[in-house]
């Protein structure tokens, strides 16, 4: 049976009344009323798990849109009293992030639940792919439903976030960077990843691409209006549908939809799913400018390793831009061998040693200021330019 996704034109956010007709809309196109009772049966518990990367301000393309969010509570407040919401941020407080981005407030005017993701559960995963056991926040493995509200953007390390990545957020706190460190190439990570949303059973996303973001995301990108929003229950396809919107004719080019390929995960083309809404082509963005990606013909054999810092992609800082605040050595999951602070002209910076770098980017994605990039070496350039 074919998944089916709904794919919405929206020209900007306009207002919480505007995106709640434009998911109504969409849940319309999926089945209407006895879709949505079905994914959410009478009593259900349901989290909402946006996108909180960091504390950033209203209207931010870092985090999930205040307005968004608000439509979609709209919905489901007719078809649940038991809403809440919750995300574990790469390095900030949950509720600073989450009071900050201005949902805290949409949630506090309907009586939405903040949950809190610091606290762990020690589960396990039998039917792995590769990764058995866990610690994820115990919201979002006890909740009933979950629901997934990421925002298209690109991705140091993974060259795309969106509907699949967004739960990643489920692990609590500095726990992410133990899996960095685990899972330090882009294969592994994304076993992890599709492993994770097995766990939490993830039903249902609503992956915001109505101002993505390009260039050096997953926080310094610049912003893209695709004005689409897309939906569905199965995460492979619904990111399927957004990498085809943003200029990927076949997503496995990328590490996680070649996992989902080869482990019969979900579907990795357009021709295995049914697209109701818009035509996917007439959202197409041609010039979308994604994160350079290369393959990681050389593995992690050390004796290989000086190779791989002639070809892979690496954290770039742009010191005119660094205000030395020190946060890519804390959430650099392999320090202290890594980053080395060091005084130059007067100011404090961090200093890569490459061989010792597991390129997971956590320094560039992280960063506050975005003066850490994804750099590339000149001979990575010619071999996949």
């Amino acid at each position: 049976m074919r998944e089916k996704v709904a794919l919405l034109r929206s020209d900007g956010y306009q207002s919480p009344e505007h995106m709640e007709k434009m998911i109504r809309q969409g849940l319309d196109y999926l089945g209407g009323d006895s879709f949505i009772r079905k994914l959410i049966p009478p009593g259900s518990k349901v989290l909402l798990k946006p996108n909180l990367l960091s504390a950033a301000e209203p209207g931010s393309i870092v985090v999930t849109d205040a307005v968004l969010f608000e439509g979609v509570v709209r919905v489901l407040r007719d078809y649940t009293d038991r809403l809440s919401f919750g995300d574990s941020p790469g390095f900030e407080p949950e509720k600073k992030a989450a009071t900050k981005t201005g949902l805290m407030e949409v949630a506090s005017r309907y009586g939405v639940g903040f949950e809190d993701f610091s606290e762990g559960m020690q589960v396990e995963l039998k039917e792995a792919i590769l990764c058995r056991q866990w610690e994820v926040a115990r919201a979002a493995y006890e909740t009933d439903v979950l629901i997934s509200l990421p925002r298209i953007k690109t991705h140091g390390m993974m060259y795309y976030t969106g509907a699949i990545k967004n739960q990643f957020g489920c692990v609590p706190g500095t726990k992410k960077a133990l899996w960095h460190t685990r899972m330090n190439n882009t294969h592994n990570f994304a076993k992890m990843l599709l492993d994770l949303n097995t766990l939490l059973q993830t039903d249902f996303a609503i992956l915001d691409g109505i101002v993505a973001m390009e260039g050096n995301g997953p926080k310094s990108g610049d912003a893209k209006e695709l004005n689409a929003l897309v939906m569905g229950e199965n995460l492979a396809a619904v990111d399927t549908v957004a990498l085809s919107l943003i200029g990927y004719d076949d997503a496995t080019e990328l590490p996680q939809y070649q996992v989902v390929k080869e482990s019969g995960w979900g579907p990795y083309a357009l021709e295995q799913i049914d697209v109701l809404g818009e035509r996917v082509e007439s959202l197409q963005c041609h010039d979308f400018a994604k994160v350079r990606k290369t393959n990681e013909i050389f593995g992690d054999k050390q004796s290989l390793r000086w190779i791989k810092n002639w070809i892979a992609p690496y954290p770039k800082l742009k010191e005119e831009k660094c205000i030395g605040c020190k946060i890519c050595s804390e959430v650099c999951p392999e320090r202290p061998q890594v980053i080395e602070m060091i005084e130059k002209d007067g100011k404090t910076i961090p200093e890569f040693d490459k061989n010792t770098c597991i390129r997971c980017f956590c320094c560039q994605e992280m960063c506050p200021v975005g003066a850490i990039e994804v750099g590339e070496p000149w001979l990575g350039k010619l071999l996949y330019r």
